[in-house]
This record gives C-alpha cells, structure tokens and sequence, in this order.
C-alpha cells in the first residue's frame, strides 16, 4: 500500500516550519515518527510531498534517520505548494499515485497496527483532518468539499499545541502493549506508563531497561536465600518490580523504535536468567528450612529450567527467520488454534498463558503472601519439565515460511505480539 504524508508549508520565519516538523514526541521527531510509522504499517512506498519553502536539507536530514529501515521506499517529491482539497494539487501528481492510497497527516501520532486496521473509505470525499483511505479517481476527477467522517475516527492524536503533544505521549505509551496482552499483563503495563513516558525522554535504550530488570532480578535472588517469609515475600516483590523492567523495554522499544534481533535474544536471556535467580533462591531458601531434600528437588527445577530454555530458543530461531525472532510467540499462538481439534493443544493454550512471565511474576507474589512458596516450588517442578517436553512435541509443526509469503496483517500481528 502506498502513504501519502504532505510536510506543511513555511507560512513565515516566526512559523519556525523545522521546530514543528521535529518538535519530539517521546524522544522521536515528530515528522520521523509518521514515516517510521507508516514503515512499520508495512507500507510499500512512502510517498513524502516537500514544499519549495521549506530547507531541503531538513527533509534529507530526516530521511537518513536510523528508524527509517527502509530508505528506498520513501520517496521525496518536492511541490511548490499542496492543498488536499484541490483538484490541481492531485492532478499533477496523479502519475506518481497508486488506484489506492492512505492519507497520513505528518503530524497524526498513531500506530502501525491501527494503520493496518484503518476501514476503507465510506464516503465520497475523505476527511484531510485524520488518516483515511483514498481513491485516485476522486481525487482527480473533481474538487470536492470536506464532509463529515462517517464511522469510527482513527485511532491517534494530532499534534497542534503543547496540550496535545502530552495527550499524543500518553496515547503511545498507553498503547505500547502487544496484541496478546491479557489482564495481567494489562495492568503492568499500566503501572509501567509514567516511567516509560519518563525513559522516552532520556537517552536510555530499551536493552539497558533489561539490564536494569537482571539487576533487580539478582537482588530478589539473594533476599530469597534467606529463606523466612518476608525474605520471600520481599524476594518476591524484587522478582515482581524486575518483571516490570521487563514489561518496560518492550514498551520503550516499540514506542522509540528502537526493537531489533539482538534486543530480543538479549531479553530472552534476561528473561531467562531471572527464572534460574527466582527457583535458585527458593531453592537455597527452603533448603535453609527443610534440609538437603530441598537441594535434590532444587536442582531437578533448575535442570528443567535449563532445558526449557534451550529447547524454546532452539524453537524460536527454527520457527522464525534471523530478522523476525519476535514472531515466535504469535506463530506459536496460531499453531495451537490451527490444531484446536487436538485436545493437547487446547489444553496448551490454556495453560500457556500461566508460564508468561507478565503473569508468573503476579503470582509468585500472591503464593509468598499467603506463605505457600513450597507449592509453587512443586509446581514449578513439574512445570519447568512439561514445558519443555511440550516443545518438543510440537517440534515437528513448525515450519519456517519465506516471509513472503506471509499476508501484511499475518506479519503485523505477529510483531506486535511478540
């Protein structure tokens, strides 16, 4: 599909044109952040109109940004003046335009996924004031006057004042999840907003977030050893506040655009490291408190840990190309529907959602709370090593696809999933 964004014309120099086209928004320019946006809704050609007035060295400065991934497929037309509304305006680009387009307003703070959802046009003359779906022929054939949007207004925020620059913040940050987000999850999310919205503005990266989250994790790791009910109980909380490090990466790295191979292997490791810290410590802790047997059933739990571990890695890089390692847990989600018949998988599925770690650590709270951390050590037990026994028998249904061949929306839920 192809997105038209018009950068607005310098009126004056008091009109500043640059400081409103890369005033930040979260830490990114806000100009940047629609291309970039319009990239990751999977756009095959951004289609950039420049006005004559406005420095040429700005638009190329922007284009060679890093979160543009791709750079041939933004496209730069300069045009001495452009006007929606117009019957001119279009006709002198209607060889540039495809039968079909998305009007993106450079200054309409969204999200990919709500791009990807955008409802084709339902009326005769689109409204210039949000994204739409555009036909060529209406646009050229005649000038219409603005009508009244019919149906639901995109989803997103225009930016025009410093009120609503802080709105388009809260908007992104609130919606910084991923499509599988459940209640749990939801609501971490939730008390992670302010400091994302914070971070957005630092020069922290989404991989020192993670960092951050071990640190915590190792912390939690050795009030646990103590082995009394408020070394758990606080052990537990730590292992809670470190998920939530883990929550936040996510977070700042779709809302910066700053996600990447390498930062989700590294939160997978993190994620890891902090499982083995959690059930090391209990380990260590209830073995202060019941003796050697403890250690015996301990090392059984990291041993099944370990091997969860490396078989769902070895998935991962099996089930996804080097570039999309995030869409394993999506493709993983569609497999079990796919084989819904199977009461294995039904069962799966359902039970899935416990071993993430958005609900694991809201729960290894609630069994310190109530003094019941032996049961969660059983039950980890036996979860570590049905886990990966699980994973290896589905082995055999994953098979990578050229992703090619996967449909837009296919990819794009995928991604935002992961």
């Amino acid at each position: 599909m192809q997105i038209i964004v018009v950068a607005p014309a310098a009126t004056s120099v008091a009109a500043r044109p640059d400081a409103r086209l890369t005033r930040e928004i979260c830490g990114v320019g806000l100009l940047e952040r629609t291309l970039a946006t319009a990239q990751r809704a999977g756009a095959s050609e951004v289609l950039l109109l420049w006005p004559r007035t406005l420095p040429l060295e700005l638009a190329n400065t922007i284009l060679q940004s890093s979160l543009l991934k791709k750079k041939n497929n933004v496209r730069l037309v300069q045009v001495e003046r452009f006007d929606a509304s117009t019957y001119s305006s279009w006709a002198n680009l209607q060889d540039q335009l495809e039968e079909q387009f998305i009007w993106l307003p450079w200054n309409w703070v969204t999200y990919g996924r709500a791009l990807v959802k955008l409802p084709e046009l339902k009326q005769s003359s689109p409204d210039w004031n949000g994204p739409t779906w555009v036909s060529k022929i209406a646009v050229i054939s005649e000038a219409r006057p603005l009508l009244p949007r019919i149906g639901p207004v995109p989803e997103g925020i225009a930016v025009t004042s410093d009120e609503t620059a802080e709105a388009a913040e809260r908007f992104l940050v609130a919606h910084s999840g991923k499509v599988l987000d459940g209640i749990h999850s939801s609501f971490n999310r939730w008390l992670c907003r302010p400091a994302v919205r914070s971070l957005s503005h630092t020069q922290a990266t989404p991989n020192a977030v993670t960092l951050g989250g071990v640190v915590v994790a190792i912390l939690s790791g050795i009030v646990l050893v103590h082995g009394t009910y408020w070394s758990f109980l606080l052990g537990s909380i730590l292992f809670y506040i470190a998920g939530l490090f883990d929550e936040m990466d996510g977070m700042l790295a779709r809302i910066k655009f700053a996600d990447s191979p390498f930062g989700t292997w590294f939160e997978g490791f993190a994620d890891g490291l902090s499982y083995l810290l959690l059930f090391g410590g209990i380990t260590m802790g209830l073995y202060r408190q019941h003796g050697t047997r403890e250690l015996w059933l301990g090392a059984a739990l990291i041993v099944g840990t370990v091997l969860s571990l490396v078989v769902t890695n070895f998935q991962r890089k099996r089930a996804t190309t080097a570039d999309r390692p995030n869409e394993y847990l999506g493709k993983f989600y569609r497999m079990l529907e796919d084989d819904k018949s199977n009461w294995i998988s039904r069962q799966v599925r359902q039970l899935h959602a416990f071993l993430k770690r958005g609900v694991l650590i809201i729960y290894v709270v609630i069994f310190a709370f109530l003094n019941l951390v032996p049961l969660l050590f059983y039950l980890a037990i036996l979860g570590s090593h049905l886990t990966w026994m699980i994973v290896l028998y589905y082995n055999h249904k994953f098979v990578k696809q050229p992703s090619a061949s996967v449909p837009l929306k296919r990819i794009q839920s995928s991604q935002e999933a992961s």
